[in-house]
C-alpha cells in the first residue's frame, strides 16, 4: 500500500482545474458573446471569420460609395434640369422672333435675353460641381484620340456611350466612309462591324448600337469629313470610377458630356446662334432642337446610372446581411451550449 501520494486527491484536483479552466473560458464566451476570442479557440474559424469581416466592411463601404455616386448624379441632373428650362425659353424666344409682326428692333430686344440665357447655360456648365469636381464642363466626358492628338467627339462622332463595358480605354473605332461601315475593337481581340447606312443630314444624329461589345456610337453629318479609312483610339481620361464592390476591379464608370452652350447644338453650337434677324432665328431653331435632344439624352443616361446604382445598393445590402449571418455562425457563441 502506497501512502506517499493521494491519487484520488490528485485526480480530483486535476478535474477541478480542468473544470475551472472550462468555466473561465465559457464565462469569457458568455461575457463577450463570441465563441472565438483568440486564435487558440479555433484557428481556422478565426481566419475565415476575419476574411468575412473584411468582405462585410468592404461591402458596406461600397454601398456608401454608391450613395455618393447617386448624390453626384443628382447634382449633375439638377443642373441639366435648369439647362433644359433655359433651352425651352430660348426656343420660345426663337419662335417669337420668326414672327413677322416683330420689327428688327423687337428682334434685337429678344436677342438680348437670348444671349444672356446662352451665357447662363455655359455658366451652369462651368460651375456645377460635386466635391469640387466639375460635372458639366466636359472634363468627365470620353474623348477620341487620332494619331496621338486628342479630338473632341464632334468630328463626325458625337458621342460614345458605354452600355455594359465599364472601361472604354483601349477601344478603337475604325470609320470606312467608302464602305459606309464603322468597326469597334475592344482591344482584347473582339470587334464588331456595322454598316451605318449613310450619314445623317443637317443637325440630325444617328445612334449605332454594337450589341456584342455593349457600347453605342452616335454620329452626325460630319462623319463624311473623315478620310476614307481612319482609326480612332478611345480614351476616358476624365470619367469617374465608382468602387461599387468589395474587391478590386468592381467599378462602375460614369461619363458626362460637355453641356455648355459652346458644346450643345451639333455642327453649329448654341453659343454661336442669335435671333436678331428672321434668318438667324430660323437657323437657331434647328440648333436648339438638337441641343434639347442632347440634354434629354444626357439626362436619360444619368437616370440609367442612378437606377443601376440603386439596384447595386440593394444587392450590396443583401450580400452584407447574408455574409454577416455566415460570419456570426462561425464566430458568435451559442449561449445554450456555453451556459
Amino acid at each position: 500500500m502506497r501512502i506517499n501520494h493521494n491519487i484520488a486527491a490528485l485526480n480530483t484536483y486535476r478535474q477541478l482545474t480542468i473544470g475551472n479552466s472550462n468555466a473561465a473560458k465559457n464565462m469569457e464566451k458568455l461575457s463577450s458573446g463570441l465563441r472565438i476570442n483568440r486564435a487558440g479557440d479555433d484557428a481556422a474559424g478565426l481566419a475565415i471569420s476575419e476574411k468575412m469581416r473584411g468582405q462585410i466592411r468592404g461591402l458596406e463601404q461600397a454601398s456608401r460609395n454608391a450613395q455618393d455616386g447617386i448624390s453626384l448624379i443628382q447634382t449633375a441632373e439638377g443642373g441639366l434640369n435648369e439647362v433644359h428650362a433655359i433651352l425651352q425659353r430660348m426656343r420660345e424666344l426663337t419662335v417669337q422672333a420668326q414672327n413677322d409682326t416683330n420689327t428688327d428692333d423687337d428682334r434685337a430686344a429678344l436677342n438680348k435675353e437670348y444671349q444672356q440665357l446662352s451665357t447662363e447655360i455655359t455658366r451652369i456648365g462651368n460651375t456645377t460641381e460635386f466635391n469640387t469636381q466639375k460635372l458639366l464642363n466636359g472634363s468627365l466626358s470620353s474623348s477620341i484620340a487620332n494619331v496621338g492628338s486628342n479630338l473632341t467627339t464632334g468630328n463626325g462622332i458625337v458621342n460614345i456611350k458605354s452600355n455594359g463595358a465599364e472601361v472604354l480605354n483601349g477601344y478603337s473605332i475604325t470609320v470606312d466612309t467608302t464602305a459606309g461601315t464603322i468597326t469597334v475593337n475592344n482591344g482584347a481581340g473582339k470587334s464588331e462591324t456595322i454598316n451605318y447606312g449613310g450619314a445623317p443630314t443637317g443637325f440630325d444624329t444617328k445612334e449605332i448600337n454594337f450589341g456584342s461589345l455593349g457600347i453605342s456610337v452616335e454620329i452626325n453629318s460630319s462623319i463624311t469629313n473623315i478620310s476614307a479609312n481612319n482609326t480612332f483610339d478611345v480614351t476616358s481620361t476624365g470619367s469617374i470610377d465608382l468602387q461599387i464592390g468589395a474587391n478590386s476591379g468592381q467599378k462602375m464608370n460614369i461619363s458626362i458630356s460637355d453641356m455648355r452652350a459652346t458644346a450643345l447644338g451639333g455642327a453649329t453650337k448654341v453659343s454661336a446662334t442669335s435671333i436678331d434677324t428672321k434668318a438667324n432665328a430660323n437657323a437657331a431653331l434647328d440648333v436648339l432642337d438638337n441641343a434639347i435632344k442632347q440634354v434629354s439624352d444626357e439626362r436619360a443616361q444619368l437616370g440609367s446610372y442612378q437606377n443601376r446604382l440603386e439596384h447595386t445598393i440593394n444587392n450590396l445590402g443583401t450580400a452584407a446581411e447574408n455574409l454577416t449571418a455566415a460570419e456570426s455562425r462561425i464566430r458568435d457563441v451559442d449561449y445554450a451550449l456555453a451556459a
